[in-house]
């Protein structure tokens, strides 16, 4: 079966205006994760801490740059990451678009989903 990656982006701004979770989010979150292992679906999935306790590395014209966060100029950022192990893409984003709905509305997350190249 294939795998993907599912690449979790947030906006870090809208998180840090102190918007209070729903106060059953961490329960629901907790029974999707659960159901979604009991699946055999997921693999592997964490959140990020965020930018300002990251660094960006560079390669250009023969030369490293490296960048401490926070990183002002990108409105999103990857938050957290999911390796998911499903029949086909359909049912990959169908498990993350149920991850999404969880959320907040007034947050701004997405998701990149990609199936990872097998050699």
């Amino acid at each position: 079966m294939p795998r993907f990656l599912s690449l979790i982006r947030i906006d870090e701004q809208s998180l840090s205006s102190g918007t209070p979770l729903p106060a059953d989010f961490d329960q629901r979150m907790a029974a999707l994760l659960e159901e979604i292992t009991k699946a055999g679906v997921m693999l592997d999935t964490a959140g990020l801490l965020p930018t300002s306790e990251g660094t960006r590395v560079t390669w250009s014209g023969g030369k490293l740059n490296y960048t401490d966060g926070p990183f002002t100029e990108t409105k999103e950022v990857v938050g957290g990451y999911a390796i998911l192990q499903a029949k086909d893409k359909a049912e990959a984003l169908e498990w993350t678009k149920r991850f999404l709905e969880i959320h907040p509305a007034q947050w701004t997350v997405g998701a990149e989903l990609r199936q990872i190249a097998e050699a």
